[in-house]
C-alpha cells in the first residue's frame, strides 16, 4: 500500500470538501474550465497546492460538479470517512449530516431515514445506481453493510427533475467499493482481511476482500461481511432483548475497459440477515417474537463511454433488478395470528436508465453542457401470511417511465459583471400506473417537474445561490391498496385498513437560498476553510398522510390539501497540517396550514461537531464527535417531545505508511462515551448507550 492516512482529503462535517471519487474530466485545449468544475487550490510559490483537494459531486446534476458551487446542499462522505466511523449500520455512516435523520430506534431491521422533514418513499434511495423501493411499516427502507461502501452522497432537496417520484426529500446515493480503492498504481493483486467488536450489541464482525488487475482494462472485486449480535444495551441502563441479528453481506464486482473510452461493469450485492425480534422492529417492540429473515440482492449491468474529446456523446447506461424478502415467522402468540404462521412480503425492481451528456461552446467565455435521458422502472409486491394473503401487504405492481432534461450554462463575467455565474434548468415528465386485484381501476397519473438554479461567484471565495423547484411522490402500493386488520382494539375488536385508490400524488414547491465562503492560506500555510448555509421553505399540496378514525375503528390513508415546511442548514470544515474541524447545524419545521397540527418527519435543532489532531510522527489520527439537540417540542402530542440532549463520541487511527507494519490499520473508538439517556423523535425507545468499539485490518497487495 502506497501513502499514508493523512494524506487525504479533510475529515470535515462539511463533506464537500472530501475527495469523491476523482476529478473532473479534462477539458480540450481550447475549452474554458466551467465554473462547476473550477479548481479551488490555491497555487503556491514554490509549486504545492494546498493539502485539500476538490470534491465531486456526480448525484446532484448527473454530471461532475463541485457540491460548492452545486445552488443546494449536498454533503460527500468519502471511504476514509466511513472507515473512521466504525459504522455498523447506514445509520452510523449519515449521523452528522444536517437534515438528516434515522427514526425506528436502535435495532438495524427497523432504521429508516428521513431528509427535511420527508421519509419513507419521499426518499430515493440509490446503490450503485439501482433503486430501493422496499416499503414497510415497521421495517427499514434499505439494508446495506457499510464495510461494503466505498461513499456516500446525499443530495438534501427536492431531486423529481432528474430523479422522478420520491425525490421530494432529496437522494441517498450508496457507492459500494472498487479494486482501485484498494490498489495502489503498480500493483496488481491484493487481499484484505479484517475484524472488529463492538460491545454496545456485543457484535463481532469479519470480513474478506480479494480484488486485481489480471489484464489491462480489467479490474475484479469480491468481498464478504459477517456480523453477529445480540441484544442491545440502552443509555437508560435497560436492554432491548430478542435483538439477535446473524448478517452475512457480500459483493462481487467486475469492470473492463475496450475499444477507446468504452467501459462495462457487472456487480451483484447481497444482504442477509436472521434476526430473531419483534414483529414490529421498531421502538422497545412487543411479546410477538418472529424469526425474521431478511433479504436484500441487487443485480447491475453498466455500460459507459467517456471520451474528453467528444462533446456530443458522454454516456451512462444501467439496467438493475432489485429483490427484497421479509420472512418472519410468528414464534409465540401473542401478535394477531397464531404460533408459527409465517408472514411473507417480497418486493421486485427491474429498471433501465440512460442518460448522455452534450457540451459546446455559446460563445468566447460562454460553455454548456446539456444533461439528458430516459429512465423506466417496475416495482412487484407480494404478501402472504400462512395460506393467504396478508393483512396490510396487498398484491400490487407499479410501472413508472420517465425522461428530463437539464442543462448547465457556465457564464464568465456574465452581462458584464466580475466573477462566474452557473444556472441549472431542468425538467422532467412522468407517468406512472399502479393496479392490484384489491381495486377495480388502475391508478394513473403524470406529472412534470420543473426545477432552475442559480450559483453566482463574483470572486473566488464567494457563494450565492438561489433554487425553485418542484417535486411529486406517487402513493406507495400500501398506501393505495391497505386491507385487513391494523391492530387490536379490544377482545373480539379490531383497527381495519381501508383501501383509498383515489389517492393523490403529494407535490411540493420549494424555494431555497443560500450562500457560502470559501478561503486558502488563512492562518497557516496550506491551511482550508469552507461554509456553506441555505434556507428553505417548502409548500405542499396533498400530502400523503395516514389516518386512523377511532369512532369506526379504520385507518386509512388520505391527502393533506396544503402543507408548509421550512428549515436551514450549516456545513462548515477546517484544515490545516495538523488540526481538522467540522462544524453542522440544522433545523426544521412543518405544519399542516388547514389545521396548524404539525406534519412531517420533524427534528430538533441540531448542531455536530467534529475535530481531529494529526500525528503524522506516528501516522495516527485522533479525534471528537459531538451532537448536540435542543428540547424538540414541535409536536401535536406531550408524548412525542423529546428532551434536549448531547451525545460525543472519540476515535482514535492508526495506519502506518512503511515498514514491517505496511498495510496494517487499527480504528478504535467509544460512541456515547458519557451514556447519554436519550431519545431520538417518532421512536418509543431509547437510543444505544457507551460503545466500545474496534477494528483491525492487514492488507497485502502485490
Amino acid at each position: 500500500m502506497s501513502g499514508t492516512l493523512w494524506s487525504v482529503a479533510p475529515l470535515g462535517l462539511a463533506a464537500a470538501t472530501m475527495i469523491w471519487s476523482g476529478t473532473a474530466s479534462a477539458q480540450g485545449s481550447d475549452e474554458m474550465t466551467p465554473v462547476a468544475l473550477q479548481n479551488t487550490e490555491a497555487a503556491r510559490p514554490n509549486g504545492q497546492t494546498a493539502l485539500r483537494m476538490d470534491t465531486i459531486s456526480v448525484t446532484a446534476t448527473r454530471n461532475e460538479i463541485d457540491p460548492f458551487v452545486y445552488p443546494g446542499m449536498v454533503t460527500v462522505i468519502d471511504r476514509e470517512q466511513i472507515r473512521r466511523l466504525q459504522p455498523s449500520t447506514p445509520d452510523d455512516v449519515l449521523k452528522l449530516v444536517p437534515n438528516v435523520e434515522f427514526t425506528g430506534g436502535p435495532r438495524r431491521t427497523g432504521e429508516v431515514p428521513s431528509i427535511r422533514g420527508f421519509s419513507g418513499a419521499d426518499v430515493v434511495i440509490l446503490i450503485d445506481g439501482a433503486r430501493q423501493n422496499f416499503g414497510s411499516a415497521h421495517d427499514g427502507r434499505f439494508f446495506i453493510d457499510p464495510s461494503l461502501l466505498r461513499g456516500v452522497e446525499v443530495l438534501r432537496g427536492p431531486a423529481s427533475a432528474l430523479y422522478g417520484s420520491g425525490g421530494t426529500g432529496g437522494v441517498l446515493e450508496f457507492r459500494t467499493v472498487v479494486a482501485d480503492d484498494f490498489l495502489a498504481p503498480g500493483e496488481t493483486f491484493g487481499a484484505t482481511l479484517g475484524g472488529g467488536l463492538q460491545t454496545v450489541n456485543e457484535e463481532l464482525l469479519g470480513s474478506f476482500t480479494a480484488y486485481g488487475k489480471p489484464l489491462e482494462g480489467l479490474d475484479l472485486l469480491g468481498s464478504v461481511t459477517l456480523r453477529d449480535s445480540g441484544d442491545i444495551e440502552l443509555g437508560n441502563d435497560t436492554t432491548i432483548e430478542s435483538t439477535d441479528d446473524s448478517i452475512v453481506s457480500g459483493l462481487i464486482k467486475g469492470g473492463l475497459d475496450f475499444g477507446d473510452h468504452h467501459r462495462v461493469e457487472a456487480s451483484f450485492t447481497r444482504f442477509a440477515n436472521d434476526a430473531e425480534e419483534p414483529n414490529n422492529g421498531q421502538g422497545l417492540g412487543g411479546n410477538d417474537i418472529v424469526d425474521k429473515e431478511i433479504r436484500s440482492d441487487n443485480l447491475r449491468l453498466a455500460y459507459s463511454f467517456d471520451d474528453p474529446d467528444n462533446r456530443w456523446i458522454d454516456l451512462d447506461v444501467v439496467g438493475y433488478y432489485t429483490a427484497f424478502e421479509a420472512d418472519e415467522l410468528r414464534l409465540d402468540g401473542s401478535g394477531i395470528g397464531p404460533q408459527g404462521e409465517l408472514l411473507k412480503r417480497d418486493v421486485e425492481t427491474f429498471g433501465f436508465r440512460l442518460d448522455n451528456r452534450t457540451r459546446f461552446r455559446l460563445t468566447e467565455g460562454a460553455d454548456v453542457t446539456f444533461t439528458y435521458g430516459s429512465e423506466v422502472y417496475r416495482d412487484d409486491q407480494n404478501g402472504a401470511a400462512g395460506d393467504g394473503e396478508r393483512d396490510g401487504v396487498p398484491d400490487a405492481e407499479a410501472l413508472f417511465t420517465g425522461v428530463f432534461g437539464q442543462a448547465e450554462f457556465n457564464l464568465a463575467q456574465p452581462f458584464g459583471l466580475p466573477g462566474d455565474l452557473l444556472i441549472l434548468p431542468g425538467l422532467r415528465f412522468d407517468r406512472y400506473e399502479a393496479s392490484s386485484d384489491l381495486a377495480d381501476n388502475d391508478t394513473t397519473e403524470s406529472r412534470l417537474s420543473p426545477r432552475i438554479g442559480v450559483s453566482y461567484l463574483p470572486q473566488d471565495w464567494l457563494l450565492l445561490f438561489a433554487n425553485y423547484a418542484e417535486a411529486f411522490r406517487a402513493p406507495t402500493f400500501d398506501e393505495l391498496y391497505l386491507t385487513g386488520i391494523h391492530f387490536p382494539v379490544g377482545p373480539g375488536v379490531f383497527n381495519r385498513f381501508v383501501p383509498n385508490p383515489d389517492l393523490r400524488p403529494q407535490s411540493t414547491q420549494t424555494v431555497e437560498f443560500g450562500g457560502g465562503f470559501t478561503f486558502d492560506d488563512i492562518a497557516f500555510p496550506r491551511d482550508a476553510f469552507r461554509i456553506k448555509a441555505t434556507h428553505f421553505r417548502i409548500w405542499g399540496e396533498d400530502f400523503i398522510d395516514l389516518s386512523v378514525n377511532p369512532f369506526n375503528n379504520t385507518t386509512t390513508s388520505t391527502n393533506v390539501p396544503e402543507a408548509e415546511l421550512w428549515g436551514t442548514e450549516v456545513e462548515a470544515s477546517y484544515e490545516n497540517d495538523r488540526v481538522l474541524l467540522g462544524f453542522g447545524f440544522s433545523t426544521i419545521d412543518g405544519e399542516n396550514e388547514e389545521t396548524g397540527d404539525k406534519l412531517g418527519t420533524l427534528t430538533p435543532a441540531t448542531f455536530t461537531l467534529n475535530t481531529g489532531v494529526k500525528l503524522p510522527e506516528i501516522d495516527s489520527l485522533i479525534g471528537w464527535r459531538a451532537v448536540f439537540a435542543r428540547e424538540f417540542d414541535k409536536v401535536n402530542r406531550p408524548s412525542d417531545r423529546r428532551d434536549a440532549y448531547d451525545v460525543h463520541d472519540f476515535y482514535f487511527a492508526y495506519q502506518p505508511s512503511d515498514g514491517p507494519l505496511e498495510g496494517f490499520r487499527l480504528d478504535l473508538g467509544i460512541d456515547n462515551a458519557f451514556d447519554e439517556n436519550y431519545a431520538r423523535v417518532f421512536t418509543t425507545a431509547t437510543e444505544t448507550g457507551r460503545n466500545f468499539k474496534a477494528a483491525v485490518s492487514y492488507s497485502l497487495n502485490w
